[in-house]
């Protein structure tokens, strides 16, 4: 029993011993996780503005960049109205050259067999172009052309035939 007790003691010494220790490693790790903690929180803000500062650069490019497009698109618009106006006066022209052509064709009195229409969009102007028998159906011709094509010019080069 003697011995029992000599090693109980002998336990009680070194925990006591330990204690103390083990009370300054307890401290040391709640500092440690303090320090750490003051580290996260200090990281965090820092990111926190940093990616304030990334959101705010990315949005003045993203203004930059739709007023670009913004511009690019009235530009493009406007190319679009351009060239829909262009290829409306050819389309009204050539339409102009179809209506003149049928209706000389469709006039009984004029041989329209040897008449050539062109039309020209920029200048608004109906050429006649060809040969007919006489110097009554090149008048004539003239005046179908003159009726079916509104708001254009008529040139007559048509040649009567001898």
């Amino acid at each position: 029993m003697k011995g029992s007790g000599a090693l109980l003691g002998t336990v009680v010494v070194v925990a006591l011993a330990l204690a103390p220790a083990c009370r300054n490693t307890s401290e040391g790790v709640k500092e440690d996780s303090r320090q750490n903690g003051e580290k996260v929180r200090q990281e965090t803000q820092e990111a926190k503005g940093e990616s304030q500062d990334t959101a705010h650069k990315i949005g003045e490019k993203a203004k930059e960049v739709g007023g670009k497009v913004t511009e690019g698109t009235k530009s493009v618009g406007e190319k679009v109205k351009e060239g829909a106006n262009e290829v409306g006066s050819e389309v009204g022209a050539k339409k102009q050259t179809v209506d003149v052509k049928a209706a000389l064709m469709l006039d009984k009195s004029i041989d329209a067999s040897h008449i050539e229409v062109d039309t020209d969009a920029d200048t608004k102007t109906v050429t006649l172009k060809g040969k007919v028998p006489t110097a009554a159906q090149k008048a004539a011709a003239e005046k179908v052309a003159r009726e079916k094509a509104e708001g254009y010019k008529v040139r007559n080069q048509l040649t009567v035939r001898e």
